[in-house]
Formats: structure tokens, sequence, C-alpha cells
């Protein structure tokens, strides 16, 4: 079973999709701010992580690239999960070191599409 990091700070979103993906198979464990995803992520060794990208403490920018430029977590992909729509916030996002990225509110199967792809890739 492959296990997944949540780090999103908004409870409403952190309790639907951590239920969504559980149902899914997926093993999800959560963080509810980007310092504490970023221990979790070294702590847990996810096989995947969903980084909001507003974040209290550490937002998603700086957890990706602090992941990116750390030789124990680099390999983790990471999804970027924002409500912010523009096309310069995916770039922004993939920038950063996010794999990959999806707008809330979150379109579950658009999301286990990439999960799945991201995950076979790392296989």
């Amino acid at each position: 079973m492959k296990t997944l990091l949540l780090v999103e700070d908004n409870e409403m979103n952190r309790d639907m999709l951590s239920r969504r993906l559980g149902r899914k198979g997926y093993t999800v464990t959560l963080a509810v701010d980007g310092e504490a995803g970023l221990q979790s992520c070294r702590r847990e060794k996810p096989d995947l992580m969903l980084l909001d990208m507003s974040l209290p403490v550490k937002d998603g920018w700086q957890v990706a690239a602090e992941m990116k430029a750390d030789d124990e977590l680099k390999s983790v992909p990471i999804i970027a999960l924002t409500a912010h729509a523009m096309a310069d916030d995916r770039q922004r996002a993939l920038s950063a070191g996010c794999d990959d990225y999806d707008t809330k509110p979150v379109d579950l199967p658009r999301l286990l599409a990439k999960i799945e792809a991201l995950l076979d890739r790392a296989e």
C-alpha cells in the first residue's frame, strides 16, 4: 500500500481529501503546516507528497525548494495543490520543485491520475 503525505492547513480540505484517498487504498499521513510537512516527510518517507502551497510557518514554495535541495528528500514526488489557477502559478510550482500541479477544489479522478502517473514513474 502506497503512503501519501498530505500537507494541508485547512481542516475541512484535509479531512475530505484524506478520507477519499483512504477509500482508494492509500495510507494517508497528515501535516498542518510546511515545517511539520518537512519533518513528517523525513520521518515517514512517503511515496508521494500532496502539498498545499499556501501554508503557515513555511509555505509550499519553500517546502518544495528545500525538499529538492535535500538528498534525503529530493526523490519524493510532490504534487502542488493550490487555489491559485493562473498559468504562471503552475510554472512557479514546477520551478520550485513540484513534479505536478493541481487546482482546488480538487477533482478527485484528475488528481488520482496524477498521483498514479507519478508513483508509476518513481518505481
